[in-house]
């Protein structure tokens, strides 16, 4: 009778398949894929048929489908917003990624604010809490109106900028005298 030795059979099954289990487990690898895929995509929110905001981006990728669901502008976007007397706020950014959660929207790269009432602010990032209705960045800025240019860091501001903080601040300020 011939005695087989299992031990040389062994190795060589572990040394072929250690190759394999390295295949096998980038096969197991989740990818974040998004659920839906939009060009040339526009979108209207509207409340009480009136028109509240109109988006329009060149690519949507709606991730909805993860546990921390969002929707990601790749290619920029471009916002405007309508108040109740109909009056419009433009919104531009590179690239913006909307987390539905947590009520936040991140805008970042070349980022401008045009308000009605000719109110710009630019910045390379801006973060925007829908919720709350408030604005803030730790990059800098330059905020214009018909009384303020100024360049700054650290902006917090709520939607209007009727209320406006600022860290470190170098422009012209116009001050009104009472007599």
């Amino acid at each position: 009778m011939k005695i087989i030795n299992f031990f040389p059979f062994c190795i060589l099954l572990f040394i072929s398949c250690s190759n394999n289990y390295d295949k096998v487990k980038k096969l197991n690898v989740f990818k974040k894929l998004p659920i839906g895929i939009a060009e040339n995509f526009q979108l209207t929110y509207t409340d009480s048929a009136n028109t509240v905001a109109i988006i329009k981006a060149k690519k949507n990728l709606d991730y909805t489908n993860l546990d921390f669901p969002y929707y990601e502008f790749p290619d920029g976007l471009n916002v405007v917003f309508f108040d109740e007397f109909k009056n419009k706020t433009q919104v531009f950014a590179d690239y913006a990624i909307v987390y539905n959660e947590t009520n936040l929207v991140d805008l970042r790269g070349n980022v401008v604010i045009n308000t009605n009432d000719g109110i710009i602010l630019k910045t390379e990032q801006l973060y925007w809490d829908t919720k709350l209705e408030w604005l803030f960045t730790q990059e800098i800025f330059n905020f214009n109106n018909k009384d303020y240019f100024i360049d700054g860091n650290i902006l917090d501001a709520n939607n209007s900028f009727e209320i406006l903080r600022t860290g470190n601040v170098d422009g012209n300020v116009l001050i009104k005298e009472k007599l």
